[in-house]
Order: structure tokens, then C-alpha cells, then sequence
């Protein structure tokens, strides 16, 4: 019989969706203890639509450093997240921000996975 280790995993997530929300988000990575961010998006329409200058403005307004990782495509490769995870370390990240749809959260959750695992995200 295998022996079982007893472990806690809480992958925490806050989901914020609908007007004026994205101006709030300093607040959120001060509430979560984050001191360096990286910003995970898509292939440019973040851009686009002011998104990205709203975020980085408040994250700007607040004296919170950020890095970003852009072009995250649908159905985004593996390979994508692990150069975005290299850049995390690298850069001391400990704050991921996924701005965009479900392909940019679970790319940002696979790097907030390899940033405490040194396994295969």
C-alpha cells in the first residue's frame, strides 16, 4: 500500500466582471498581499478597448510594479506558460492578474502553479 501525505492546496481566485470594475483592481492586489504584478492578456484587444490603460492606471496610481505577458491566444500551448513563468521568476512575481477570457485565466493559473512547483504544470 502507497503511504498518503496529507497536504493543503488553496488556489484562490477573484473573479471581478462588469462596469467600472477594472479600475479596482490595485485594490484587489493590495488586499491579496501582492507587491509585483504580472499582467497576462490576450492577443490585443485589451488594447484595443482601454482596457490596458485603465489597469495599468490603477496599478500605476497605486505604486504597484507590474510586468506584462501578452499575446495569449485561444487554446493557448503549454509552451506559453512556461516562457510566462520564466518571466514571473525571473521578475519576482507574486501577483498574476489574468485580464481577458478563459484561455488568459488558466494560462495565468498554470504559471501561478509553477511559481510553488517545480514539477510539469
Amino acid at each position: 500500500m502507497k503511504k498518503f501525505t496529507n497536504f493543503k492546496l488553496n488556489m484562490y481566485t477573484d473573479i471581478l466582471f462588469g462596469k467600472g470594475t477594472a479600475s479596482k483592481v490595485a485594490q484587489k492586489v493590495r488586499q491579496h498581499g501582492g507587491s509585483k504584478v504580472m499582467l497576462v492578456y490576450g492577443e490585443g484587444s485589451i488594447k484595443k478597448s482601454g482596457l490596458f490603460d485603465i489597469v495599468t492606471g490603477a496599478l500605476n496610481s497605486e505604486g504597484i510594479p507590474f510586468v506584462e505577458f501578452g499575446g495569449v491566444r485561444a487554446n493557448p500551448y503549454r509552451s506559453e506558460a512556461y516562457k510566462a513563468l520564466e518571466l514571473a521568476k525571473k521578475e519576482n512575481v507574486d501577483f498574476l492578474l489574468g485580464v481577458g477570457g478563459g484561455s488568459v485565466i488558466d494560462t495565468a493559473k498554470a504559471i501561478a502553479l509553477g511559481l510553488d512547483y517545480e514539477g510539469d504544470i
